[in-house]
């Protein structure tokens, strides 16, 4: 990070990259074509020197988000997609062929679990393990492995992958490194810390934080040397090798898949991401109020947080993220506690598929987001039948506190 602190750095950001008349925010440019009056010009910017030719490869907004988006990770460059899955998809898609191999946490979000299985059909060896435990990651690996994949923390188990150990694997192996930093932000933690090669972050959860818009982003951390990977293709190894596979990246999942974030999204996403820190603070604290108290109540069985000492890698989450433990949390309900009652009866928590938002929000996991991939599979992520996702927003915490209890009364009554 620059010297200034979090926030001040991206409250700043786009005031010092001298912006259009002053203005404090980068504008919203939704012009689809640039002209240049020098034709030469025209061409080298076609060849790689800075600007803009078409919309789809990025507009001076979403250039201006990527830019805070390098400073949050402290990374070395971003590229920004309409979302998270496309960012995810331009990775894997662009970087990996027929017959590598893809390692990847067995926790993983389900619409990521159904790309990896898409990946799979298409020829690349996908298979999974506990990314808890390092000698299991290792005993994974095979001589065709170029990549590893996990979260941080698992959406919505609460598994959290031993990041420091798979990052110094990697480092060993010269294995790509790509860690999803949805769940924790790179307020909670920079994934560059742990020897990340790419870190993905969904802009539409914590970073923007309204529940307003989607987008997503990759940003290199610099860490991994592109010169020594086989699949970058001749006409993208152009100029320093640090920036290899993000141009890759780029060229291929904006130019050609389109996978392009709008610059009214991109928009949005920046000055959501203003308050980051601040929102942040408050989804912690009211998550980790919520968390011990249902820990107390006779209607929970079991709760899932890492900030709770009881949980398996707490100690790991304390050391990572330096007593901070993110947004969300799973309740698994008592026996006799119905999770759609239990749910019906909610009245401030919203029942909606998000995450990262303001508002709190909760839904019946097994039922819902999880439900495509069969009880086998669930049943591999820890992921109950009774299992309720709650994405903690920033209420009031008595309020919030007192909702849940109020629902649990009533369903033990």
């Amino acid at each position: 990070m620059p010297q200034n602190g979090f926030t001040t750095t991206i409250l700043h950001s786009d005031r010092l990259q001298s912006v259009e008349h002053g203005a404090v925010h980068k504008p919203i440019h939704t012009s689809s074509e640039y002209a240049y009056a020098d034709a030469r010009e025209l061409a080298a910017v076609f060849q790689g020197k800075a600007g803009f030719t078409y919309g789809r490869q990025g507009t001076p907004t979403t250039t201006a988000l990527e830019a805070k988006i390098s400073k949050m990770e402290a990374g070395t460059g971003t590229v920004s997609f309409a979302t998270g899955m496309a960012a995810l998809a331009a990775v894997f898609s662009t970087l990996l062929r027929k017959g590598d191999h893809l390692l990847s946490s067995q926790y993983v979000f389900g619409n990521t679990n159904s790309l990896l299985g898409t990946l799979a059909e298409l020829g690349v060896e996908v298979s999974y393990v506990d990314p808890t435990d390092i000698a299991q990651v290792r005993a994974a690996l095979r001589p065709n492995t170029r990549m590893v994949f996990t979260e941080t923390i698992a959406n919505p188990g609460t598994q959290l992958a031993d990041l420091a150990g798979i990052g110094e694997l990697c480092r060993e192996l010269n294995l790509v490194y790509v860690i999803d930093n949805t769940l924790t932000s790179p307020w909670m933690f920079q994934a560059r810390s742990v020897g990340a090669s790419l870190v993905m972050n969904s802009l539409s959860k914590y970073i923007s934080g309204h529940g307003d818009a989607l987008g997503g982003s990759i940003t290199d951390t610099g860490l991994y040397d592109w010169s020594g990977y086989a699949n970058i293709y001749d006409s993208y190894r152009k100029g320093p090798a640090t920036g290899w596979g993000l141009l890759q990246i780029k060229k291929k999942g904006l130019r050609d898949m389109g996978g392009t974030l709008s610059a009214d999204s991109a928009h949005r996403i920046a000055v959501g991401a203003e308050t980051l820190a601040l929102r942040m603070a408050a989804h912690c604290s009211n998550a980790l109020a919520l968390a011990r108290m249902l820990q107390a109540h006779p209607g929970v069985a079991r709760v899932l947080y890492p900030g709770l000492p009881e949980h398996p890698q707490y100690e790991r989450a304390t050391q990572l993220f330096g007593g901070r433990y993110g947004g969300l949390l799973g309740i698994e309900l008592a026996d006799g506690v119905d999770c759609f009652d239990f749910l019906n009866r909610l009245k401030i928590v919203l029942m909606a598929t998000h995450l990262g938002d303001t508002r709190s929000l909760a839904l019946p996991a097994a039922h819902t987001i999880y439900y495509e991939m069969g009880a086998e599979r669930r049943a591999q992520m820890g992921i109950a039948d009774s299992l309720i996702r709650v994405s903690v927003g920033i209420e009031d915490q008595a309020d919030l506190l007192h909702d849940f209890d109020q629902a649990l009364q009533a369903c033990l009554a």
